[in-house]
């Protein structure tokens, strides 16, 4: 896979309009879902075609353009647009740490969550907000063996996702029936980290960040936030899939807070149909991020769950799309009316 030259879809259009201009040749289905492109910029380096209709791309572009219209594979997880549930199970989160770091808790949480419509649970117990305290293996699978456990007996049939960095955890994590692995440094930080997951089939989520959590707000300068980070998650992948992880297994999270500023962040939300040169699913995870209090003035993150639900619904336009929020009953209903009004 080569990320040199990327095609960046916009022009959206949706339910019978999206059906209705694909199917006059005006317009190109989004990665296999709900959306249409009418309008594609060809990128190659840093220099732009500029936008133009999708039946004006050049013949040397086929290639590239066939890459952002075919449907991504499910990535372990199950088909369709999928609402995951986060349970932070620290004492240091910066938006509910402490509330379930009793396992009962969390327990009771996440079923809560499942009933509420989540697809998937995403249990952590290392915080990586900026500054946050560095915690080892063995005192992050402390914390999580007894949710993760009881979770696994009593919500069996619900996808259940590990957030660590730290191969020690995964390996216990899967030995204990936890179905995806979800790593903020896209494999980068442990390097046991994928020769384990090579062993296994769960699902693997590769998340793009600069630097470690404790330094990450040094790494903000970008020559282009889209391409640049499509071109260094392209690089995970590139290295996840030579490493012997089959791509069907790969899901793809552009770290929304992670080395950006808030500026970049909306930039980034705002051309989520980017990350579809990828082929993989794209997990999109701004809940009551600080790029939500700047924008919303709200302070408390726990009182930005309507800005979180409504920057999470951009990630709809790309098919099978996975939504990590804290308020799982308020995104599952946002997610309905916005299919209801496209009509998908």
């Amino acid at each position: 896979m080569d990320f040199t030259r990327l095609v960046e879809p916009a022009g959206l259009v949706y339910g019978r309009a999206a059906q209705e201009a694909v199917k006059a040749g005006n317009a190109l289905p989004l990665a296999g879902g709900p959306a249409a492109f009418t309008l594609v910029d060809l990128i190659e380096g840093y220099t732009r075609s500029g936008f133009m209709p999708v039946a004006a791309v050049p013949a040397g572009w086929q290639a590239e353009l066939a890459r952002v219209v075919a449907a991504p594979v499910g990535g372990m997880v199950p088909l369709g647009a999928q609402v995951m549930g986060i349970l932070n199970l620290t004492p240091d989160s910066f938006s509910d740490g402490g509330v379930h770091a009793q396992a009962q808790h969390a327990v009771a949480a996440g079923l809560e969550q499942v009933r509420a419509g989540a697809g998937l649970l995403d249990l952590g117990a290392e915080s990586t907000r900026p500054g946050a305290a560095l915690v080892t293996p063995q005192q992050e699978w402390a914390r999580l063996e007894e949710a993760l456990c009881a979770l696994r007996a009593q919500a069996p049939n619900t996808v259940l996702s590990i957030d660590t960095r730290n191969s020690f955890v995964m390996e216990q994590a899967l030995n204990a029936g936890a179905n995806v692995i979800n790593d903020v440094s896209a494999l980068m930080h442990d390097p046991q980290a994928l020769p384990l997951l090579v062993q296994h089939t769960c699902g693997v989520m590769l998340m793009h960040m600069r630097g470690t959590p404790q330094t990450m707000e040094q790494h903000t300068h970008y020559t282009d936030i889209g391409y640049d980070v499509v071109r260094e998650l392209g690089q995970c992948v590139q290295r996840a899939v030579a490493g012997g992880i089959d791509p069907a297994r790969l899901m793809v999270d552009p770290g929304f807070g992670f080395a950006k500023t808030t500026e970049q962040n909306m930039q980034l939300l705002a051309r989520l149909p980017l990350l579809a040169n990828l082929g993989c699913r794209v997990v999109v995870g701004v809940s009551r991020k600080r790029m939500i209090g700047a924008v919303t003035g709200a302070q408390n993150p726990a009182r930005r769950d309507p800005g979180t639900q409504a920057a999470s619904l951009c990630g709809l336009a790309l098919k099978g799309s996975i939504l990590r929020v804290h308020d799982v009953g308020g995104m599952v209903q946002a997610v309905k009316v916005w299919q209801s009004v496209h009509n998908v």
